[in-house]
C-alpha cells in the first residue's frame, strides 16, 4: 500500500507546515483518519453513474414529470478541498422507460463524491440521466453552501449558490420548465 503510506506522509507534512506536531497524542492517528475520510469522500471516482441508472430501467407508459427533490449531498470544492453542502432537485419526463427512484439519489452521490465545482456537477447529473434513460427531458437544480466562501475568502455565511441544467422539453417548453421550478420552490409538504 505505497499509495496509503504516501498519502499519510503528505498529511504529516501538512501538519508540520502549519505548525503542529504530528507526533502529539491527539494527532497520532490523524494521517490514517484523513486517508480513510478522503477514500470515502472521493469514492465517486470508482463508480459509474450510468451503470447505476441502467441497473433499474423499467418500461412504462408514464409521460408525466418525475421529480426527486431535496436530495442532500456533500462534496469537496476542487479549488480548496473544502466542503460543499447542498440539495439536488432532479426531474425527468419519461419516454417509454422510468428509472428506479433510489437510483437518482445514488447517481447524485456519485458525482458529489468527486472533487467538484457546482456548475459542472449540475451538468454531469443532467447529462448522465439524459444519456442513460433517454427521457423527453431532464431538469436539475442544485442549491449549495460553499465552505470556501464561508470559512475563508469573502466569509459570507448566509450565501447560497443555485445552478440549473435543462435538457429536452424542459429547455424547449416554457410551461414544463415553469412547472418544474414551481414544484422545486413550493413549500415542503408535511412528512408522513
Amino acid at each position: 500500500m505505497e499509495e496509503k503510506k504516501s498519502f499519510e506522509e503528505a498529511v504529516r507534512t501538512i501538519l508540520t507546515i502549519i505548525g503542529e506536531d504530528p507526533d502529539r497524542e491527539g494527532l497520532l492517528k490523524t494521517p490514517q483518519r484523513v486517508y480513510k475520510a478522503f477514500l470515502h469522500l472521493t469514492q465517486g471516482y470508482h463508480q459509474d453513474p450510468k451503470e447505476i441508472l441502467g441497473e433499474a430501467l423499467f418500461s412504462s407508459t408514464n409521460d408525466e414529470m418525475v421529480l426527486v427533490r431535496d436530495i442532500e449531498f456533500y462534496s469537496l470544492c476542487e479549488h480548496h478541498l473544502l466542503p460543499i453542502i447542498g440539495r439536488a432537485h432532479v426531474a425527468y419526463i419519461p419516454d417509454g422507460k422510468v428509472v428506479g427512484l433510489s437510483k437518482i439519489p445514488r447517481m447524485v452521490e456519485v458525482f458529489a463524491r468527486r472533487l467538484q465545482i457546482q456548475e459542472q456537477m449540475t451538468e454531469q447529473i443532467a447529462d448522465a440521466l439524459m444519456e442513460t434513460v433517454n427521457p423527453k427531458g431532464v431538469a436539475v437544480v442544485l442549491q449549495a453552501r460553499h465552505m470556501c466562501m464561508e470559512m475563508r475568502g469573502v466569509e459570507k455565511i448566509c450565501s447560497t449558490t443555485v445552478s440549473s441544467a435543462l435538457r429536452g422539453v424542459f429547455k424547449e417548453n416554457l410551461k414544463t420548465r415553469e412547472e418544474f421550478f414551481s414544484l422545486v420552490t413550493s413549500p415542503q409538504p408535511n412528512r408522513f
